[in-house]
């Protein structure tokens, strides 16, 4: 008996995967910089955010290829003495946790809602459209700017988890909005086909229609969203970080580290966030490639 992975490795998806040398590498490149994050305390030279271990007669040395810098820190470090190669590894590490977790609960919120109004319709589906236009009529950023300055104001001391928590809900609160739009017009045809109305004759509950028939047949366009919506949802974080609404400089995310070193690019220390930056690009534009081949993959006129 087959197991999963050779199932899915035989299916259309899996064929549709190993024919795509850009599916290929964007998905070695994200599953590098995933466990490359993942196993940060193991696989970085230094932990950069050990107050004990930092000397300041290390500060802003450049890469090792330079006549100035040492191996020991191969991209150089920053204004603190941090080895920028083990900053990054780490700084990833707390971006792609407030991408997933966001994107998550985004997708919870939305499909849900989506599912409800969609299959319900009537005043259920008139209100919760008429919020997601509200959502949709200011730029994510600025609900999410609002929103973690909210917080920030009103726990100004707080602990890390929960400063990232602030963030984590800043980005869920403007993500959802699309999942619920996409779902409920999914759901739309769907509840008027014949096996859901079949469902109906027989005496199947709604809340069983919704969850076992509709449901699935709805997932295929989430899937390729949540997977888009990763990368925007780090880029939204490292914005969020860069203008000092995001996460704590004690245990800073990329988007901090940009902007720690933005303040050192013009006096000749480029590596402090020239580096960062290139690491954030290279996660988004591999999240992106992979939402990419999934929308082909899943449909069918595209390949």
């Amino acid at each position: 008996m087959k197991s999963w992975w050779m199932r899915w490795w035989d299916s259309d998806i899996g064929y549709s995967f190993r024919s795509s040398p850009t599916a290929i590498v964007a998905a070695l490149i994200a599953l590098l910089c995933a466990l490359a994050a993942l196993l940060a305390p193991w696989v970085a030279p230094h932990n950069p955010f050990d107050l004990a271990s930092l000397e300041l007669s290390n500060a802003r040395l450049p890469p090792a290829w330079y006549p100035e810098g040492q191996w020991a820190f191969p991209l150089g470090t920053d204004d603190q003495g941090r080895d920028i190669l083990s900053a990054l590894i780490f700084g990833a590490r707390i971006s792609l946790l407030v991408g997933l977790v966001s994107v998550a609960l985004s997708v919870l919120i939305g499909v849900a809602l989506g599912l409800l109004a969609g299959f319900v319709g009537g005043w259920l589906d008139a209100a919760l459209m008429r919020l997601c236009d509200v959502m949709l009529s200011f730029p994510a950023i600025l609900i999410a700017l609002l929103i973690a300055g909210v917080g920030k104001a009103l726990f100004p001391n707080a602990h890390e988890t929960l400063a990232l928590g602030v963030l984590i809900v800043s980005i869920t609160l403007t993500g959802w909005v699309q999942y619920a739009r996409t779902v409920r017009g999914s759901t739309l045809v769907e509840r008027q086909k014949e096996y859901v109305q079949a469902a109906r004759v027989i005496g199947v509950a709604p809340w069983r229609i919704m969850t076992r028939h509709v449901l699935p047949n709805v997932l295929g366009p989430v899937l390729v969203l949540a997977t888009i919506h990763v990368a925007t949802a780090i880029i939204t974080e490292a914005t969020l970080s860069f203008l000092g609404v995001g996460a704590p400089p004690t245990t800073p995310s990329l988007g901090t580290l940009v902007r720690i070193g933005n303040d050192y690019l013009f006096s000749g220390e480029w590596w402090i966030t020239i580096f960062p930056g290139v690491m954030l690009v290279i996660i988004a534009l591999s999240v992106n490639l992979l939402g990419d081949w999934l929308r082909d993959a899943l449909n069918p006129r595209l390949r």
